[in-house]
């Protein structure tokens, strides 16, 4: 059995609101002593899947994932290597992630501004998840990952961590550490689905927390502009 620390919620510049490369990202992870690393950019797989091809030149393991615009919020496809559509009901989002071998994890689920799937489903469908994301280090109060963290509990439902890093410096910021079989995928994502984890973390300071989002929007604008040439 290995311990892991898996980083399972991060973006690069291919998110219309990342920031940065998928080596600074994998920089920062080793850096800062992980063992995994899963970049989930919005609806994007390709720098997901570059990632998992370089993270090994750098000592760690890299996790094919992505971050996935269901009907009803976000959710957290890991393990997939093909995207998942956007735009499906949260039924069938779990079910098209499953069915690639994926475990579909919901994040910051209260957070109904932050696309929080709260907003569109009741507490029974929520429950049909592979995990819940109990600790993001976005959430400014803290308010809704303890929302998150009770109802995971309540539900018997495994729990992970993520930094949900806009740009590399916050990678790490919240880490999931794993209890695997081996130290590599299949044994990650079995001991996700097992509930063999723990969560630890720190609030991403609030400077750069608006900091991200201002950059978010200014690079949404850009791309907006740039698809209308």
């Amino acid at each position: 059995m290995a311990v892991l620390s898996a980083e399972l919620h991060a973006h690069s510049k291919l998110s219309y609101d990342g920031r940065d490369s998928i080596d600074l990202l994998i920089e920062q992870a080793a850096a800062v002593g992980l063992d995994a690393l899963a970049i989930t950019d919005h609806d994007e797989i390709e720098a997901s899947l570059r990632a998992v091809d370089r993270a090994s030149e750098y000592g760690i393991l890299g996790i094919p994932g992505m971050e996935v615009s269901s009907a009803a919020g976000h959710v957290l496809a890991l393990g997939v290597t093909e995207a998942v559509p956007p735009g499906r009901s949260f039924e069938e989002t779990l079910a098209l992630i499953r069915d690639q071998g994926g475990v579909a994890v919901v994040p910051h689920p209260f957070q109904e501004s932050r696309h929080g799937v709260m907003a569109n489903i009741d507490r029974e469908t929520l429950a049909t998840a592979d995990a819940i994301e109990v600790y993001n280090s976005r959430l400014l109060t803290g308010w809704s990952n303890r929302q998150a963290e009770r109802f995971a509990r309540r539900n018997n439902l495994p729990m992970t961590a993520g930094s949900d890093a806009h740009i590399s410096e916050m990678v790490g910021q919240a880490v999931t550490r794993i209890d695997a079989a081996d130290a590599d995928l299949d044994a990650i994502l079995d001991a996700i689905r097992d509930g063999r984890t723990t969560v630890e973390g720190k609030r991403t300071p609030w400077r750069i927390s608006l900091r991200q989002a201002a950059g978010g929007v200014k690079r949404r604008i850009a791309n907006r502009l740039a698809g209308m040439r």
